[in-house]
């Protein structure tokens, strides 16, 4: 097997390597119950007081939820969580459970003279996995949000993110491989921490057709692809084709992922930096952002640190360039974190590392969140 050189990246990796590696935002996941059930819901936890969010929605069928409150033309300054879930439509009601929980710890936009009087503001986007378990009818609901939240709280600060087939990443399959969650992080030059958190469940491919190598492997810094051998990508090739043969409808759409970053920025700012990161989505996934797709990128920027005053306006490139890095760097984590293939009534979905072997994701240094 070969393995050609790479270049490094900016940023080192930070503690967790993880999107709670930024002071006070917690993660927490939730999954539906049941035996048909394959789907759940992730909870992107702000500090108390807030974050300034934006969002970016670049597919063709987005499903998502209160993202015109991110406009920086409108009224909502700060918000306190981010609701990822499966369910397609029907799993955004997720959010009302997170909306509940912040609601009786009185956070949210103070509507009143009580403290009390609140209105949280909860955006929400969802993946499609309808099905996916075998039951139709098995998706996230409040009370599924409602308990990824409160994991998110009870996780506790710089706490270790779980990943692969968990929360919103259960049923999640990319270009007939099993999907999931996948999280990193780094500290620039700056002392600033950026982390993100994907959840991979696209229409496109994770894997180049030619060698069986992850697309964002090119793209994580630190360590080499392993290029397998030509029988095994063979193999892996018949195997896959006849799992998409078996699963109909085709696997649906959509990658989804939280940036956030300690950097005190502006609405405009963070919105930059959305859609920015949508770049390490197009490196990982190819094609993406297609009319099934419904890709979105939400930021939250915490604002303990300044940027750099020295670089001006300009300061902003290193926390634009790394959030694409760990974007991409968090797709690769997700796909070599899925649990072993999965075959079922709602489909037959293997695994990356069930059809290349171990060896294949040797090169990147395990999750630190796993």
């Amino acid at each position: 097997m070969t393995q050609p050189e790479r270049p490094e990246r900016p940023g080192r990796p930070a503690r967790a390597d993880a999107l709670t590696d930024v002071p006070g935002v917690r993660v927490g996941h939730a999954r539906v119950a049941g035996s048909g059930a394959l789907s759940g819901t992730t909870v992107v936890l702000a500090p108390v007081g807030g974050a300034v969010a934006a969002v970016d929605v670049r597919g063709g069928g987005p499903g998502t939820r209160e993202t015109d409150a991110l406009d920086p033309r409108n009224v909502v300054e700060r918000i306190d969580a981010i609701v990822l879930t499966g369910g397609s439509a029907y799993g955004l009601d997720a959010a009302s459970g997170v909306m509940a929980w912040l609601e009786e710890r009185h956070r949210g936009v103070r509507v009143g003279p009580d403290p009390a009087h609140v209105v949280p503001v909860v955006p929400a986007a969802c993946v499609f996995d309808l099905g996916r378990g075998g039951d139709f009818g098995a998706r996230p609901d409040a009370a599924t949000g409602r308990a990824a939240v409160a994991a998110a709280d009870a996780s506790g600060d710089h706490a270790r993110v779980a990943t692969g087939a968990v929360g919103a990443g259960t049923g999640a399959v990319v270009g007939g491989l099993r999907g999931g969650v996948g999280t990193a992080s780094a500290v620039l030059e700056s002392g600033i921490t950026v982390g993100a958190l994907v959840v991979v469940n696209a229409a496109g491919s994770a894997v180049d057709p030619d060698t069986g190598v992850l697309y964002g492997s090119h793209h994580t810094g630190g360590g080499r692809p392993v290029h397998p051998e030509a029988a095994v990508h063979e193999a892996a090739v018949r195997r896959l084709a006849e799992a998409r043969t078996a699963s109909v409808p085709p696997p649906l759409n959509t990658t989804l992922a939280v940036v956030a970053t300690d950097a005190v920025l502006t609405r405009a700012q963070a919105r930059k930096v959305a859609g920015t990161a949508h770049d390490g989505i197009a490196r990982a996934v190819r094609p993406v952002h297609l009319m099934n797709d419904g890709d979105t990128v939400f930021t939250l920027a915490t604002g303990v640190r300044e940027l750099p005053s020295a670089a001006g306006p300009l300061a902003l490139n290193e926390v634009l360039a790394v959030a694409a890095d760990l974007v991409t760097r968090a797709i690769v984590r997700a796909v070599l974190a899925a649990p072993g293939g999965r075959r079922g009534p709602g489909g037959d979905f293997p695994s990356y590392i069930e059809l290349y072997g171990p060896e294949a994701g040797s090169y990147f240094p395990a999750n630190q969140g796993s």
